[in-house]
């Protein structure tokens, strides 16, 4: 039986395994994102797809552990400072959108028929959005330490905190007769206690433990502790009846100033990745299709009316609270779904009789549909929306400039070439779109100009036309290369010096017909190449005399690329990039030390 059992088990490990593996990465590819694909995984695994998985609340219980993982995480890159500096968003911005979305759903609930206390308790689940999955799409996109994101969070922590007295008040709403507001007050006192406990083992005790767990060097007994931190915090959160996520990201916060951090970085993350994939599968696979199917016209409608009203008090706090039209529309596409919370407060409800059967039901499929449509709404939506437009009030625009030399880019590349030639005194203009830039440069005594030197206009307006060079200093190809064909064009007196991105944009360069081109690590190369041979024993002549060599062959080779024809004639329609060869063999052969760099060298080097 043991033995049928192990079996069993693993079976569906290696189902959920193979599951993930396949249907994130080919979701992501197709551009729906890995969230999605998570939840397709989990509803063909699940007991309404091929019932590899018969309980999937079991699985989502334990997977929530991502999450916690995930919040521990956020909250070690969040020092107590940093935190109380988010405090008026906590508790301005989160508690109005919880209170404005939470209202405008009960109303709704009642005008449409149900009883107060039922249209309350399905509107403030709702309401609570996923913790997991915005703090996923927002990490996807590069959002977790802009403003935005900040902001994403502090209302997430909001949620989270509004777990216990949430549930206090279901527990008030129940049918009952007699309310025993002395277990409430218990049920406060403790969670009271569990965070004292959080703060004081943060504050005292956890840092002199790792210190000491460090000098016995026993690496495995490092990453066992964090994961005891991590689970210990959560389990303590829970029995309290506060949010497993709301304690580790305290704990988190307490242990942000320790020395040993990042340690504990490296050795939770493997497994909150692991178990925040395994929480979106159980999602999907918690979703009922039996009930989709049967009530597919309720669901569907309940499913519109929840969102479009979370969705118009989100935007409606957005946009009172002062972010632009743009933040607004991104917040309420990532925050009108539902959240995990509310599996928790409604199973609250129908427990002590405030829901019945059906109504869980249709509510606890209509988050989960939510959070399956999330993330392709996200996608649609932020793809349409415009790119922010920098705030340019208060700065110089060129008109009527007349310098010696235009730089284009004031970037580190072009700040060095404007210090090289006003050392010998010439008049230099300087434009650039990088408007925190700018307002830096002006601090140190700098007019630096606003203008995206793409623009026609905006060169003539920098005196292109009486300049006697253009510095293309930007570090986008692309741009540069349009600047480029501008002044060829439209200022053929004007000397070109452009800064070159890679080998094959120096022969595009060339080829234009530039006076000089540089590519932007190769000098910077030689010369960390030189100081190197200096520290190894040669003289300071026979280290320049090498770089030199090495920056001789180099031009050699570039020229001979140019010759051949490598970007001209037929090859402009199919353009090669130029193959790297070394200039100097390697004296002696390349010796592997893993087994995969072994597989790789006997396999040989791709022509």
């Amino acid at each position: 039986m043991t033995d049928t059992s192990s079996g069993v088990d693993l079976v569906q490990i290696v189902a959920v395994l193979g599951a993930g593996v396949v249907a994130a990465p080919l979701f992501k590819r197709l551009g729906f994102g890995s969230i999605l694909g998570y939840l397709a995984a989990g509803l063909a695994i699940g007991p309404f797809g091929f019932g590899v998985l018969a309980d999937p609340a079991a699985v989502l219980h334990f997977a929530e552990l991502g999450v916690v993982m995930f919040l521990f995480l956020i909250g070690l890159e969040m020092r107590p400072a940093k935190l109380w500096t988010l405090r008026r968003q906590i508790f301005g911005l989160g508690v109005a959108q919880a209170a404005v979305c939470g209202a405008l759903m009960t109303v709704a609930g009642v005008v449409a028929g149900f009883p107060p206390a039922v249209a309350f308790v399905a509107a403030m689940g709702f309401a609570q959005s996923s913790t997991a999955a915005i703090i996923q799409t927002l990490e996807e996109k590069g959002e977790m330490s802009t403003p935005f994101g900040q902001r994403a969070m502090s209302i997430l922590l909001l949620e989270d905190l509004s777990v216990v007295p949430l549930l206090a008040v279901v527990a008030l709403l129940a049918p009952e007769a007699s309310h025993d507001l002395r277990g409430s007050w218990v049920g406060v006192a403790a969670a009271a206690a569990a965070l004292a406990v959080v703060v004081v083992a943060g504050r005292w005790v956890l840092n002199p433990l790792f210190g000491l767990l460090a000098g016995s060097r026993v690496r495995e007994a490092m990453t066992a502790a964090a994961l005891a931190v991590v689970l210990g915090t959560a389990l303590l959160m829970e029995s309290s009846g506060l949010s497993m996520a709301m304690g580790a990201f305290l704990a988190g916060v307490l242990l942000s100033g320790s020395g040993f951090r990042h340690q504990l970085e490296a050795d939770i993350e493997p497994f909150r990745g692991l178990l925040l994939g395994l929480f979106f599968m159980a999602v999907g696979m918690s979703l009922d299709l039996a009930v989709v199917v049967a009530e597919w016209r309720l669901l569907l409608l309940v499913l519109a009316g929840c969102v479009i009203t979370k969705a118009a008090g989100i935007y409606a706090v957005a946009r009172v609270s002062g972010a632009d039209g743009r933040e607004s529309l991104q917040r309420t596409t990532l925050f009108a779904q539902g959240g995990e919370f509310a599996f928790v407060l409604y199973g609250a409800g129908a427990a002590v009789g405030v829901l019945d059967g059906q109504v869980n039901a249709v509510m606890t499929a209509t988050v989960i549909l939510s959070m399956v449509l999330t993330p392709m709404t996200v996608r649609l939506v932020w793809s349409l929306l415009p790119e922010p437009a920098p705030d340019t009030e208060g700065l110089a625009r060129p008109d009527g400039l007349n310098g010696t030399v235009l730089i284009i880019g004031f970037g580190r590349f072009g700040q060095v070439v404007s210090q090289t030639l006003l050392a010998r005194g010439l008049d230099v203009t300087i434009i650039d779109t990088d408007v925190e830039m700018i307002q830096a440069a002006a601090g140190f005594g700098f007019q630096i100009y606003y203008g995206d030197g793409t623009n026609l206009d905006v060169l003539h307006a920098s005196g292109a036309g009486r300049a006697r060079a253009v510095a293309v200093c930007v570090d986008n190809k692309d741009a540069a290369n349009k600047i480029v064909d501008l002044v060829k064009a439209s200022f053929p007196h004007a000397g070109l010096l452009v800064r070159a991105y890679d080998r094959r944009h120096t022969l595009h360069l060339i080829a234009a017909g530039v006076d000089l081109q540089v590519r932007e690590t190769l000098e910077s190369a030689l010369a960390f190449g030189q100081g190197a041979l200096e520290f190894l024993g040669l003289s300071e002549e026979e280290a320049r005399e090498t770089a030199e060599e090495v920056r001789r062959r180099d031009q050699e080779r570039v020229a001979l690329e140019q010759a051949s024809g490598k970007l001209t004639g037929f090859n402009q329609f199919r353009p090669k990039e130029p193959k790297p060869i070394p200039l100097f063999q390697a004296g002696k052969e390349a010796r592997p030390l893993t087994p995969e760099t072994r597989e790789i060298a006997a396999r040989g080097t791709p022509s």
